[in-house]
């Protein structure tokens, strides 16, 4: 990506960032009790917290440690509060319009008094902090999701078992006990084959290498091998280190690379979308699929789940991708269905079936209020039958 790009993409975050913590700040310090000293540490404890994760992140590149990890831990939970509170500023916002177009409603409104407003506010920080600790739990809790297909379309056994997860984002947040608990969801699967579409590595490699999470990953276990693609965060992070330490731990990243598996099936994996950040072009579908023998399964690995048609077009089987988390946090779920043809979950195009895992891992804040985490089991048959039994 040029620094151009890199530029105006950071310049447009921090604003975006400052301005909305900012609208959240003077939101709350209309509302606070008239107590000696409070405005001051209210706005000292809000500027730290809207400042950790960015200097989290910073210090995690230049001195990782435990304050690093500290800093990381509470700024991460700070944006999903953050979400929340510019939700909860936004009605707020919503009710002062209303009020000043409406004067009855005004005067009820003043009619109630500070002390009403207070209690809202504390009846909102209140409900903050359930969403948090309810999605926390949550996210540390992967549910184990069954897909059987079928395709017209032979294979050695007459069936292929796929153990699916993505988005794992290991480091920091998602960190050794994590990390081991998705090995073993996989594992217990017992399949034939084992699939992470991206998004393994979080961003920077130093907490991943720190925790000796490769490790944890050797321990993954299926006949026909362990492989995956390349994510937009193995690019946020640096590529090649990330695809390099994967290797080195039994993990086979395919870039724009096809193989051919024991059991009569193709697997391709494409480079990420977010390849021109590191000067890599990636290739083009048809070009990458040249050659291949279309009478054979042919599954396709692709991180980000835009342009389903190119699958289709190809003459792609199954396609599987991750990237969106479906929202990870509510209501940016209705953001994901927007952006996204197939946010989550299943879908038959044409001749191909598609599906977008809303993933195992969190980035950001490791809380999950929209949907529950999952690893997914994927039965292939060869058979005429070809709706899915979810």
């Amino acid at each position: 990506m040029k620094k151009s790009a890199v530029a105006v993409f950071f310049t447009v975050f921090f604003s975006l960032y400052g301005l909305i913590n900012a609208h959240i700040l003077f939101t709350g310090l209309r509302v606070l009790p008239p107590v000696p000293g409070l405005t001051a540490v209210y706005v000292i404890g809000f500027l730290l917290l809207a400042s950790s994760f960015i200097v989290g992140r910073f210090l995690e590149r230049r001195w990782l440690s435990s304050v690093s990890t500290a800093f990381v831990w509470i700024g991460s939970f700070w944006l999903a509060a953050m979400l929340y509170f510019i939700l909860a500023c936004a009605l707020y916002d919503i009710f002062r319009v209303v009020a000043f177009l409406v004067p009855p409603f005004d005067r009820w409104m003043y009619s109630l008094g500070l002390p009403v407003g207070r209690a809202i506010a504390g009846g909102v920080v209140v409900l903050v902090i359930v969403a948090l600790v309810a999605g926390h739990i949550n996210a540390f809790a992967p549910r184990v999701r069954t897909l059987r297909l079928a395709i017209d379309k032979p294979i050695n056994g007459g069936r292929l078992s796929i153990a699916m997860a993505s988005d794992l984002h290991l480091g920091t947040i998602v960190g050794p006990r994590r990390c081991e608990a998705i090995v073993a969801a996989l594992n217990a699967l017992e399949a034939d084959l084992i699939l992470l579409p991206g998004d393994l590595v979080d961003e920077d490699l130093g907490p991943v290498i720190r925790g000796n999470l490769g490790e944890k990953l050797r321990g993954l276990r299926a006949p026909l091998g362990v492989f995956a693609v390349t994510g937009n965060h193995e690019y946020i992070g640096g590529v090649e280190p990330a695809v390099r330490y994967l290797r080195d731990h039994a993990i086979t990243v395919l870039r724009d690379e096809v193989v051919e598996l024991p059991c009569g099936v193709t697997l391709a994996g494409r480079e990420d979308r977010s390849a021109g950040m590191g000067g890599i072009r990636r290739m083009e579908l048809r070009k990458m699929l040249n050659g291949v023998d279309r009478s054979s399964p042919l599954i396709l690995m692709d991180h980000q789940p835009f342009h389903l048609n190119e699958a289709v077009d190809a003459g792609v089987d199954l396609q599987l991708s991750g990237h969106t988390h479906h929202g990870q946090l509510w209501p940016l779920n209705a953001i994901t269905n927007a952006v996204y043809e197939l946010s989550w979950g299943y879908m038959k195009k044409g001749g191909t079936h598609f599906y977008v895992s809303c993933g195992v891992g969190t980035w950001g804040p490791p809380v999950r209020t929209g949907n529950r985490p999952e690893v997914v089991s994927i039965i292939l048959e060869s058979s005429q039958q070809s709706s899915p039994r979810l």
